[in-house]
């Protein structure tokens, strides 16, 4: 990996850092592993998977955007992850599903992208926010064509939904919601997303009729942090805190867990997952003297390893 400084990543394990934390507030359960700079840089060497990652993205998400044609750089959703990972020897696929569609039409794009992509091959999913709703449907309603699905890695997925989309939902109302849809409709907006990621809608209707695959491996983290004054997930958090407690901005650490749940990243937002940190963040925390202590890529190469010595 030319482009990228390494040095020896520095581990340590917080499994009563949060102690505290998690005693304080009845709403918030067990955080898991508490993970606060296992990240923090990139290692020299990473296992390398035997089979190849798909790379499934969130809500609103894309695989690249070009925003003024060929005359700009298109903008990535997995930034500067998916170089990584291909200059560590790992063969990637990323899927481009319907932003704002249901789950069952995202799922049905993302089949089709892996039967088309795969070439035939087993593959690994690492899914982001949405992504990893959209992967659970497809292992266990669809399965892409000649391709076995070896595991299912979720990021703040919101396995149970999301307090907020709830908040949404209930502002907007049942006289408004359905003209708000038309007008996404006839822009040819896809809206199914939205009523499905409430808590009601996962608990009650998606999960019971989505079993796990025995033959699949699931793997998730999830992810909790404090907003600054500042932070565009301030008022997110806040309305995610109340109803379901410790949250990255949009999905609580509980909604988060599925299957073998590896832990919890701390001081780390639902952006930061993707490698979206605003670069002043990253300015002010130098000028502060304070060191940053998530790598998004760092933190994906170490799931493709954690797969490798998986034996996937």
């Amino acid at each position: 990996m030319k482009s990228f400084s390494y040095s020896r990543g520095r581990k340590r394990e917080h499994n009563e850092q949060d102690k505290k934390d998690t005693n304080s507030d009845p709403r918030i359960n067990n955080l898991g592993r508490a993970i606060e700079d296992d990240f923090a840089t990139i290692r020299e060497t990473y296992a390398t998977p035997k089979h190849p990652i798909v790379l499934a993205h969130g809500l609103l998400g894309f695989d690249e955007l070009r925003l003024a044609g060929t005359l700009l750089p298109g903008v990535h959703y997995w930034r500067g992850i998916t170089e990584a990972m291909r200059s560590n020897g790992i063969q990637v696929i990323t899927a481009s599903v319907p932003a704002s569609a249901s789950i069952e039409e995202r799922a049905l794009k993302l089949s089709q992208d892996i039967a088309s992509k795969a070439d035939g091959k087993s593959v690994n999913i690492i899914a982001h926010s949405m992504g990893g709703l959209d992967a659970r449907y497809m292992i266990s309603r669809l399965q892409p064509e000649n391709v076995e699905v070896l595991s299912l890695t979720t990021v703040a997925s919101p396995h149970r939904g999301s307090a907020f989309a709830d908040f949404m939902l209930e502002g907007i109302g049942p006289t408004y919601l359905p003209r708000l849809y038309k007008f996404f409709n006839d822009f040819g907006v896809s809206t199914g997303a939205f009523s499905q990621l409430s808590r009601k809608y996962m608990l009650e209707e998606f999960n019971p009729k989505t079993p796990d695959d025995e033959a699949v491996r699931y793997f998730s983290y999830g992810a909790k942090f404090e907003p600054g004054f500042w932070s565009a997930f301030k008022q997110t958090h806040a309305v995610v805190e109340r109803f379901e407690g410790a949250n990255d901005g949009l999905v609580s650490v509980e909604s988060a867990k599925w299957g073998t749940y590896k832990g919890t990243l701390v001081g780390v937002s639902h952006l930061d997952l993707i490698n979206w940190t605003n670069r002043l963040k990253w300015v002010a925390s130098r000028l502060a003297g304070t060191e940053r202590k998530f790598n998004a890529i760092a933190f994906y190469l170490d799931i493709a390893d954690m797969l490798a010595k998986e034996g996937l």
